[in-house]
């Protein structure tokens, strides 16, 4: 029973959490996840930033996605925890004429709100 949990909260003076604040957080989108990605393999040359871009749109995500020296691609990726699934998801697989090898991720800390998705150099 809910009403039990919030007591048992309370006992060990711990705040009690009102379930209706915390699905608004979630329907406002309040919860966010950022991701820093690096994605290895055939993914320069094949529109992978492109798509990237193209596909973080679609999820409503911002963040941006670039090339690297070394022949991969980084992405920081903010949004929703599902949304960044979901990307993640994708660029395990990337556009048609990508070969993604593998895809590190990191979920990091961020300040500030991010705006659109961009291909940055």
């Amino acid at each position: 029973m809910p009403g039990l949990q919030y007591c048992a909260c309370l006992r060990h003076g711990l705040p009690q959490i009102d379930p209706k604040t915390v699905t608004e957080a979630i329907i406002m989108g309040q919860f966010q996840k950022t991701a820093r990605v690096r994605i290895l393999g055939r993914v320069q040359g094949v529109s992978f930033r492109v798509w990237t871009r193209d596909e973080a749109q679609k999820l409503g995500l911002a963040g941006w996605v670039k090339n690297e020296p070394d022949g991969s691609v980084a992405a920081l990726i903010n949004g929703s925890e599902e949304a960044v699934t979901t990307m993640l998801e994708r660029l395990r697989k990337g556009p048609p004429m990508a070969s993604v090898t593998q895809v590190i991720t990191e979920f990091v800390e961020t300040t500030g709100e991010f705006q659109g998705f961009r291909i940055t150099r």
